[in-house]
């Protein structure tokens, strides 16, 4: 016998729901080119599922090379900072707009959750401007019961708030919830709320630990599937 469903599904955006990841990765390269630094991917645990400014400020402190590129004094870098959040936003937000791909099996996922009544939200790390534009383009008459930015919470991903924050709207208790999550620092997230967490990885690989199921793919994932991450131990 499964158990109940969930009382609510929480999922990510970027590189869950729509194939934005590839989109982020090539703004962050772009916007580290103009600073003089060429991104690999060890830079990628401080840019993939990262909120824009965490990325701002690792771009920033590794540009070039040694910390006499750096700006100087404390007005300096965060003007140098406030620029750099604002580039990468504004170029992922015209990439995002251009059109977005659904990941597979989520247009799936969402209209079955929906037909079976079961409540579900958008939890994101990018700003409110990108989550907008997705909402009304790549998830146009998705039945999201609210999304949440990375503007609508003090802290973001990798720390609890948003999914903390998300459960609270639910009226739910955390553990009754469970997170579709793909990056490390979401995961991480869900996490520390307290939530089930369904990971689909895409660029980054997660780890294995409690409270974590891992799909490949959405296609794989139904209610059933949902349901039971509320159990795993």
């Amino acid at each position: 016998m499964r158990i109940s469903a969930p009382a609510a599904v929480l999922f990510d955006m970027d590189g869950t729901l729509v194939d934005t990841e590839v989109l982020w990765w090539e703004t962050a390269r772009e916007v580290a080119a103009g600073l003089g630094h060429r991104l690999t991917d060890a830079d990628a645990p401080e840019v993939v599922g990262r909120a824009v400014a965490d990325t701002a400020a690792h771009l920033i402190g590794v540009t070039g090379g040694d910390a006499s590129a750096l700006p100087s004094t404390a007005d300096d870098r965060a003007a140098a900072l406030a620029r750099t959040t604002a580039e990468l936003t504004d170029s992922f937000f015209r990439k995002v707009d251009a059109g977005a791909p659904l990941r597979p099996g989520a247009a799936a996922l969402l209209a079955s959750l929906e037909g079976a009544g079961v409540p579900f939200a958008l939890v994101s790390a990018s700003p409110r401007s990108v989550v907008d534009a997705v909402v009304a383009g790549s998830l146009a008459g998705v039945d999201f019961a609210f999304t949440l930015s990375a503007d609508d919470t003090v802290r973001t991903k990798p720390h609890p708030d948003p999914y903390r924050t998300a459960a609270e709207r639910f009226a739910a208790d955390p553990a009754a919830c469970v997170a579709v999550e793909d990056s490390p620092d979401g995961t991480a997230s869900a996490d520390a709320a307290g939530c089930a967490v369904l990971v689909v990885p895409s660029l980054l690989p997660v780890a294995p630990g409690r409270g974590r199921t891992f799909a490949r793919s959405l296609e794989e994932v139904d209610l059933g599937v949902l349901s039971d991450c509320l159990r795993r131990p």
